[in-house]
């Protein structure tokens, strides 16, 4: 697996460089208005709507949390919450004790040592219970256009197949697209590849013969005429 002077080393190739520019062409064209599909006005409700995704549809969380959010419109209201009663509300979006869980947890933490507010500040925000890279990255990017890389399962596989990176663990695949996308597309090209997992590059039968990016794609390449 490459280190990560390997992929410094593989953005210096012009080879790479041009299928990179290439891949983001092309999903400029396929995606202009890629954004964050989860249905949130603050960064309180995308945090907690970020949670509740896992395993989860955001079709689902966002049926969930119009309720939701007017219940707990606060980090108070959510910290103070009976956790039965949380697990209840959130119920439909699956493994609700360990996301009421964390959610109580971490707004009680936000409560208490940031007077309420989601601090803007990667670090800060993956020492909550249940924040993990990838949703501190979806909070700092679309809640305060602070610019990082999600690493969903959708990006992880995009990536792989189109041969930006052969890691399988989400921070060393994060670490590889952050050396090779300019940082001023980072936030645009998670939402692009997540969209492109969810219509074209599905987990069990990617459309690779209509898929746009298919010249440029290691998986289609490798595959059987």
């Amino acid at each position: 697996m490459p280190s990560k002077k390997e992929s410094s080393k593989n953005l210096r190739n012009p080879d790479m460089r041009n299928k990179v520019e290439a891949i983001l062409r092309l999903l400029d064209e396929l995606y202009p208005a890629a954004k964050c599909s989860l249905a949130f006005q603050n960064p309180l409700e995308l945090l907690v709507a970020t949670v509740l995704s896992a395993q989860c549809t955001d079709e689902r969380v966002n049926q969930v949390t119009p309720a939701l959010f007017k219940k707990y419109p606060t980090v108070r209201a959510y910290a103070h919450a009976p956790l039965e009663e949380l697990e209840n509300d959130i119920r439909s979006t699956g493994f609700y004790h360990n996301k009421a869980k964390n959610i109580k947890a971490a707004c009680q933490i936000l409560d208490q040592r940031f007077g309420g507010k989601i601090p803007a500040d990667l670090d800060a925000l993956v020492q909550l219970p249940g924040i993990g890279r990838k949703t501190a990255n979806v909070i700092l990017g679309n809640a305060y256009q602070i610019p990082g890389i999600v690493v969903d399962t959708h990006v992880g596989r995009v990536a792989q197949r189109l041969g930006l990176t052969a890691q399988k663990d989400p921070d060393k695949i994060e670490q590889d697209l952050m050396e090779l996308i300019p940082k001023e597309r980072w936030i645009i090209f998670s939402h692009q590849l997540i969209q492109h997992g969810r219509e074209l590059c599905q987990a069990r039968k990617p459309k690779t013969e209509v898929c746009p990016l298919r010249p440029y794609c290691d998986y289609a390449a490798a595959q059987p005429v």
